[in-house]
């Protein structure tokens, strides 16, 4: 098997976009939290979200003509043109085979389905868009990353909801370890959109103004957007080409219960910690930091809460959740988390958990990093992701050794 690194990072985020302004963010508790732009949110009870405001395609893309591609299929392309430069990796590639790209996603390009669907109320079949229709399946994230970057290897989109990123990583450590590809963008993207505000308003999931994960009176989400990208190589084929390293990707584990359409099963997602911790060949002791799925409802941090408590036992090591920043970007979360928690080892702090104030009695146990950034020494570190469906996908990193 071989060794997997990642060299190069890409996020478009509402907290900053490209590695710098992102790093920036996460230090500073920085919040992408602002009433919505993307559509009419009037009458709606609630109308903030975490959006990109200064995304502009056109400044980051290459090739793609921006015209023909929907909102989450440009984040993935964006996320992937800046993962790449930052990586430094040589395009055109010499064997545009052995580079592929897994890309993660909810709610695909539900914008574009809103649109359509606005047009055939009104004015029926003839009214529909071709140039909409042609953006509308979900698969061309990932279409859209390999067409932006000249590539020629696997191109897959996964549509397992708010843990879609780390599934994507996982699924491009596979074909790394076993020689199928010497390097894979893997991430996630998706928009803000009328739909998924609308849906976990009536979840009653959805807070008013500000995210409060693991806090006493934390009372949901808000949603979120934009692109997370990850380059990831073999580390035989990084060390060739010289590539600055961020970290390893030690490895991954993944499980569905099917416990619940929407409500997390707490034995599921230790589980699953179990088995991340397993492939990945550490311990709990070796943990050193958790980046939580920490969506800021209730049951989530409850649950999710308990289930780390159920495998780290009386040695929980610090943990945060950069939705509080963020919001909930949906199939882009545990990239965003993998990102952070990569910036994490390699520059040696832990992202905060912003909009704290009062500890919950029933968690006793976790330290969120409140509010502030903490300088640490990260050797090993989680990074959670959970959907509904019961699709629990963690991800393992550590310093390259």
């Amino acid at each position: 098997m071989n060794r997997v690194v990642v060299t190069g990072l890409g996020p478009v985020s509402g907290i900053g976009i490209g590695v710098d302004e992102f790093t920036a963010g996460l230090r500073s508790g920085r919040s992408a939290a602002a009433p919505i732009t993307s559509f009419d949110a009037t009458g709606f009870p609630h109308h903030w979200a975490g959006e990109v405001p200064g995304f502009r395609p056109e400044a980051l893309l290459r090739r793609l003509r921006i015209a023909d591609w929907g909102r989450s299929a440009l984040f993935a392309a964006a996320a992937a043109r800046l993962a790449v430069t930052d990586a430094g990796l040589p395009l055109p590639a010499a064997d545009p085979g052995r580079i592929g790209a897994v890309v993660g996603t909810t709610s695909g390009e539900s914008t574009v389905v809103e649109q359509l669907t606005a047009e055939l109320v009104a004015g029926g079949y003839p009214a529909m868009s071709v140039e909409a229709l042609r953006q509308a399946p979900a698969e061309r994230l990932a279409y859209a990353v390999s067409a932006e970057l000249g590539l020629a290897g696997e191109s897959v989109t996964l549509t397992t909801a708010c843990s879609a990123s780390n599934y994507a990583i996982g699924y491009a450590y596979d074909l790394l370890c076993w020689g199928e590809a010497d390097v894979m963008v893997a991430g996630g993207a998706d928009s803000v959109c009328r739909w998924a505000h609308a849906g976990f308003y009536r979840l009653g999931a959805l807070t008013e103004r500000a995210c409060r994960p693991f806090d006493r009176d934390r009372s949901g989400i808000l949603t979120g957007e934009g692109g997370a990208a990850l380059v990831l190589e073999t580390l035989q084929h990084a060390q060739d080409r010289g590539a600055r390293i961020y970290a390893e990707v030690l490895g991954y584990g993944v499980n569905c219960d099917a416990h619940h359409m929407v409500a997390p099963n707490e034995e599921s997602v230790a589980a699953c910690m179990r088995l991340a911790q397993d492939n990945a060949g550490v311990k709990p002791e070796d943990v050193d930091y958790i980046s939580t799925h920490g969506t800021g409802t209730p049951a989530n941090d409850l649950c999710e809460a308990r289930a780390i408590r159920a495998v780290f036992g009386d040695r929980v090591p610090p943990v945060s959740s950069i939705k509080s920043m963020l919001g909930h970007t949906m199939g882009a979360a545990s990239g965003f988390g993998a990102i952070a928690t990569t910036l994490g080892i390699r520059h040696g702090f832990l992202p905060p958990t912003i909009n704290w104030a009062n500890p919950d009695p029933e968690l006793p146990w976790i330290d969120p990093v409140p509010n502030t950034a903490r300088s640490a020494t990260v050797r090993v570190a989680q990074n959670n992701g959970f959907a509904f469906g019961g699709n629990n996908a963690i991800t393992i990193f550590g310093a390259i050794r």
